[in-house]
């Protein structure tokens, strides 16, 4: 017994030397905030204190228009995800379209929500203070996979302040046998998950870009750079992962509640949230077109941003 004792302490002992040598020689420290500012921010990018945090949004677009569209962006991106169909939309032949794109809390150089606090309801109340404070009383809004699931809890949560809401790729049903990345996949393995809190390394990044993308020839490098800083920035690791670990939430029965006219646009190869949502969404919102695009992933707004805007125009118009 006390040889088996020796041997398990030592096993340990051996485990944990390992680990903290790994760190050492491939972790990835943190990126401090301020010098991710300077790189990725821009003449739009402006910041507003709200629930103790500093949210990075962009207001672009014609400043006369009243009902704006806004558009959330899905775990792990950041507004940027959005700046070609944003630069589409803004361009006067497409109406010169006002559009407000954020970091949500955990994500890009919005970071942590200081009560780790990551809720439908917490990004509701982000989403609506902004708004507020921008003296926004009517918008369109849209989302992204996570994005799409806060874009249409907000819209369950305030049906007044929502004129049409908009559907890409988005959470909303349990999964269906969907592979997944390579990433969320790690980030819901227990124990494991907690070392990419310091080995956090590009290429797995990388990875897990290739697998929501259909086409990954249209994968740039400067994209997988910028998913990787914000990922280092500093507390977004600890904020991500603590997402994963408490699973969000949801009740598919509200979809039934909502009233706006909603655009489902959804990429057919989608490996991440699949292509079979589609008809459950459109079901349950009585008042539903739907736009599949052939050939794109998870991410249609980065994979095929002229198709997502034109769809987004066709349908706002």
């Amino acid at each position: 017994m006390g040889k088996l004792l020796k041997l398990s302490s030592y096993f340990l002992l051996t485990l944990i030397g390992i680990t903290a040598l790994t760190v050492i020689l491939v972790g990835q420290k943190d990126i401090p905030r301020n010098e991710l500012k300077l790189k990725y921010t821009n003449e739009a990018s402006k910041f507003m204190p709200i629930m103790g945090m500093q949210v990075h949004y962009r207001d672009e677009g014609n400043p006369k228009d009243t009902i704006p569209l806004v558009l959330i962006h899905g775990t792990s991106s950041s507004l940027h995800t959005w700046e070609k169909v944003t630069s589409i939309l803004n361009d006067s032949s497409y109406g010169n379209k006002r559009v407000i794109t954020l970091d949500m809390p955990a994500f890009g150089l919005t970071g942590p929500n200081p009560e780790n606090k990551y809720s439908y309801e917490n990004f509701t109340a982000v989403i609506d203070s902004l708004l507020i404070n921008l003296n926004v009383t009517t918008c369109m809004i849209g989302g992204n996979s996570l994005g799409g699931g806060i874009a249409w809890h907000y819209t369950v949560a305030h049906p007044n302040k929502v004129a049409k809401l908009i559907l890409i790729d988005a959470i909303g049903y349990p999964k269906k046998n969907e592979k997944g990345s390579l990433g969320f996949i790690i980030a819901q393995i227990p124990i494991l998950n907690n070392l990419l809190l310091y080995i956090t390394p590009k290429s797995l990044v990388q990875k897990s870009l290739e697998d929501v993308y259909y086409n990954k020839n249209l994968l740039e490098e400067g994209t997988v750079t910028r998913y990787h800083e914000f990922l280092l920035c500093e507390g977004n690791r600890k904020a991500t992962l603590s997402l994963f670990k408490n699973k969000i939430a949801q009740n598919p029965e509200l979809i039934k509640t909502i009233q706006a006219p909603t655009l489902i646009l959804w990429g057919r190869e989608d490996g991440l949230i699949s292509v079979d949502n589609v008809p459950l969404f459109n079901q349950d919102i009585k008042n539903s077109k739907v736009v599949i695009l052939d050939k794109v992933g998870h991410v249609p707004n980065e994979e095929a941003p002229q198709a997502v805007a034109d769809a987004i125009y066709n349908f706002i118009k």
